[in-house]
């Protein structure tokens, strides 16, 4: 079985290697979901590594309906990932209704020509996995990172145990919640690669924050931040 770890750091991905993965997943902020790690670190990990290197193209958190800007920045992304000579790439665009982006999923596909394609967990999303997997399969994607539709691959299975019984050519990965305890149920099911972090929380810092960066109205699943055009111009008024 492949075992993939998604690895947010250069140094959890040279922990990762040595430890024994098989290939890497890098992301940035594993606590919203992962997103597009930067261009610095994916060059460290590709300088640095002697295995397969997927990168995600996530450009916020939040959900995966994405406006023509961001599609437009997982593009360049892409290109870009492709060109410094990452393995894969792994990403993935629902609609509003909770449905494949088809046209969309087709681009992310057609760039990433010659790459291995993971589409995420958007999948986890949509109103119904057993159409969307044949999608999938038809539109060329490699593998397919799931938790079953629910929060951990525990809650997950029984789904996990169908999709990986009716797959075609696409190879389904459960991740999320993947650990000591399920590790080897999920290999004697006959799942061909898993993905987890196995990570463990260290203390960052030898004194006290003096003051939060982080600002909770920035992050949810059913929002997302732009700047506001109108208010720009107030603030400016006031000082020029």
């Amino acid at each position: 079985m492949l075992i993939e770890i998604c690895a947010n750091s250069l140094e959890s991905a040279m922990i990762a290697e040595k430890a024994g993965a098989d290939r890497i997943e890098l992301c940035s902020e594993l606590g919203l979901g992962g997103v597009t790690p930067s261009f610095g670190l994916v060059k460290n990990v590709l300088d640095k590594l002697s295995i397969p290197v997927h990168v995600l193209v996530r450009p916020r958190s939040g959900n995966f309906t994405y406006s023509e800007k961001e599609f437009e920045v997982m593009l360049t992304d892409i290109r870009n990932f492709k060109e410094m000579g990452v393995a894969g790439i792994v990403a993935g665009v629902l609609n509003d209704q909770r449905e494949i982006d088809v046209d969309r999923t087709a681009k992310l596909l057609e760039v990433s020509a010659g790459l291995h394609f993971t589409f995420h967990r958007a999948f986890d999303w949509l109103k119904d996995p057993y159409s969307s997997l044949k999608i999938l399969q038809q539109v060329g994607v490699d593998t397919v990172l799931t938790s079953g539709g629910k929060n951990n691959v525990d809650e997950g299975f029984e789904l996990l145990k169908e999709l990986n019984e009716i797959l075609g050519n696409c190879v389904i990965m459960p991740g999320s919640g993947v650990n000591l305890q399920n590790i080897e149920e999920i290999k004697k099911c006959g799942f061909k690669a898993v993905h987890f972090s196995g990570s463990k929380i260290i203390k960052n810092s030898v004194y006290e924050t003096p003051v939060s960066m982080i600002s909770g109205r920035f992050i949810g699943e059913q929002t997302r931040t732009i700047c506001d055009a109108e208010l720009i111009k107030r603030m400016i008024s006031k000082v020029v």
